[in-house]
């Protein structure tokens, strides 16, 4: 049920935004050299690794020159990439994965192998299911970037403060997940983006 749910969403909303994925990657490929988009291994259902896409918003050697999160004067980020990432826009090529099925539209965020590992025994619950786009974490954390702003060791706090309560969030959303539950999820992720 939940798989024809995101597929039933998923296709008429590629098509409807695919001239917006157009302007989005006019506009990253002409802001920064590199490619447009950014794929990096997560932890999907079942522990099975696959590649995340999104809007390329770093400099291209990101990953090379810094740690895997970020705080929002992280001066990797690109210009047109701080927009994006305000306005969420840089995950919208997720819907790609969703309709592989390596992604639902809501579930817990994919974390990157390190992260998991740091927290395997919590995590054994959460790889139960596919992640998401959005959950209430995603929701919660959406200023994400503000709180690792001017942080000395961004990772550290992300392993140490914010990830913890994300797992808690996790959890909430597998004990009481469902159609109902994703409707509202969706509702409340598309509110926070335009409000």
């Amino acid at each position: 049920m939940k798989r024809l749910f995101d597929l039933a969403l998923t296709i008429p909303g590629l098509f409807l935004l695919s001239p917006l994925f157009l302007l989005i990657a006019l506009w990253v490929r002409l802001d920064s050299p590199g490619p447009v988009m950014f794929r990096q291994v997560r932890v999907g259902r079942h522990g099975r690794e696959f590649r995340i896409i999104k809007f390329r918003t770093m400099q291209a050697d990101a990953e090379r020159v810094g740690p895997q999160v970020s705080g929002g004067d992280d001066p990797r980020i690109t210009r047109c990439g701080r927009f994006l990432r305000r306005h969420k826009l840089d995950e919208l090529p997720q819907l790609i994965n969703v309709l592989t099925g390596e992604m639902s539209l809501v579930g817990p965020r994919p974390e990157v192998p390190k992260y998991v590992a740091a927290y395997a025994d919590a995590f054994r619950e959460i790889l139960a299911v596919r992640p998401g786009i959005t959950d209430h974490a995603a929701i919660e954390f959406s200023n994400e970037g503000e709180l690792l702003r001017g942080v000395a060791d961004p990772e550290k706090k992300y392993l140490e403060e914010i990830l913890p309560a994300k797992i808690e969030l996790y959890r909430a959303y597998l004990e009481n997940g469902g159609i109902i539950a994703d409707i509202s999820l969706i509702a409340r992720t598309l509110w926070k983006i335009v409000a």
